[in-house]
């Protein structure tokens, strides 16, 4: 299957898909962190290219419930509706399986609400980070293990130019699961 992560520099989702036997490549404006099939540039010069499976991680900055409160900014200069945009483009990409990943934010009303929304504790990891998932052609994520420990780390990272990059990174618990179950 040709599987296409949609803003993804880690490398985490595709590799768990290569390692499935999938041809697999992550695209984002960033490089990867990892060596292995990516495309560093705008998912939508490739985004036509005859894909299987989307899974996407949109960006959320102007998205996300935490930013709430610089929503009305955000609206007057354009970055939330560019925001949905590219969401909705992604959504609406035809491709027949389509995992989209955001946190709690506006994406539940502008576009609808999301199919399930996971933790990372669900999947090997002792921290709390809801989830959404909307979900086209593929099953609800099932649990693969549930551990203790549950805190919300990465919300109390320290102020660092790289902060939103770390906090936006999938857990490999999370991404293992999507090839195993997805894949």
């Amino acid at each position: 299957m040709r599987v296409l992560i949609a803003c993804e520099y880690s490398g985490k989702v595709r590799d768990a898909f290569i390692s499935k036997g999938h041809d697999a490549m992550s695209c984002d404006i960033l490089g990867t962190e990892k060596p292995g099939p990516h495309y560093t540039g705008d998912v939508r010069d490739i985004l036509y290219d005859g894909w299987d499976m989307l899974i996407g991680f949109p960006p959320c900055t102007h998205l996300a419930s935490s930013g709430a409160r610089w929503f009305k900014e955000k609206q007057a200069d354009g970055r939330q509706q560019d925001g949905v945009g590219f969401f909705m483009l992604l959504a609406n990409s035809g491709i027949p399986k389509i995992a989209l990943e955001n946190p709690v934010g506006i994406m539940s009303s502008k576009y609808r609400k999301p199919d399930q929304i996971i933790q990372p504790w669900q999947f090997g990891h002792g921290e709390t980070k809801s989830t959404c998932l909307w979900l086209t052609g593929l099953p609800k994520l099932v649990p693969t293990n549930i551990v203790e420990g549950r805190e919300p780390r990465m919300w109390k990272l320290p102020p660092s130019t790289d902060r939103a990059k770390i906090r936006s990174e999938t857990y490999q618990g999370i991404a293992d699961a999507m090839a195993d179950q997805w894949g």
